[in-house]
């Protein structure tokens, strides 16, 4: 056989190579950590650290500026990042963005943090900017969720309670009990830092040096949440 059949014969193989972003669709890639309950558990403080969310943030916005991205959004170990419709990177290549994301990803932790973190990473499209807030409404709600439920959890495991018992303590109850709990231990869980509860946002602003307009990524770890969020997100994603 010819070496260019071959080579022809062999790349209709590839099955997923001329896959692309839908033409007019808003895209988000997500990368989330590959085990990394066992990569903190030894390493971290509980339930949130702040180096780790450093690192996670450092992450986040290497993969906005690697991919230029609008806007980009991180809570526990997941990274959000939003391409528009008019994104052109890789030929809009759903196998290349989601191979160099998760790289890039996993790259920019590992060096950051000196120790090995792996990302896998998948596609998210929507066909409006109502859907690219619903998303990242969505990915903001899942945050809160996670650090009460980490908050109760391992408030709970401080006090020598154990995994069995902890985690069936913490099915028992909805959101008012949760909150109780923490309470009655002297934690108010709105007082807890911004940045465990709503995830951290990063976008590029311009600013003035000189007389040169230059851009910068801006690391928000105090977002808004609610309507505020949504139009915060909005902005992000003109129409």
């Amino acid at each position: 056989m010819r070496l260019k059949d071959l080579d022809t014969t062999q790349r209709t193989r590839e099955w997923y190579h001329g896959l692309t972003l839908l033409p007019g669709a808003w895209a988000i890639v997500r990368v989330d950590g590959r085990s990394f309950s066992r990569l903190t558990e030894d390493h971290d403080d509980k339930p949130f650290d702040e180096r780790f969310a450093s690192v996670m943030a450092h992450a986040a916005q290497t993969l906005l500026t690697e991919l230029g991205g609008r806007y980009a959004y991180t809570e526990s170990d997941e990274i959000s990042v939003l391409l528009d419709p008019a994104w052109r990177l890789f030929g809009r290549s759903v196998e290349k963005l989601v191979s160099i994301s998760a790289g890039v990803a996993s790259a920019a932790f590992t060096l950051e943090a000196g120790r090995t973190g792996v990302f896998d990473s998948r596609v998210w499209l929507g066909t409006g900017v109502a859907d690219v807030v619903d998303y990242f409404s969505w990915r903001q709600a899942d945050a809160a969720r996670c650090a009460l439920n980490g908050w109760c959890y391992w408030t709970l495991r401080s006090e020598g309670v154990s995994v069995r018992a902890a985690t069936r303590q913490l099915e028992g109850l909805d959101f008012s009990g949760k909150n109780e709990l923490l309470y009655q231990r002297g934690i108010n869980f709105n007082e807890v830092p911004a940045w465990q509860r709503r995830g951290v946002g990063l976008w590029f602003e311009e600013f003035t040096r000189g007389d040169a307009v230059r851009r910068r990524v801006r690391v928000e770890r105090d977002l808004p949440m609610g309507e505020e969020y949504r139009a915060l997100v909005s902005a992000r994603a003109p129409a």
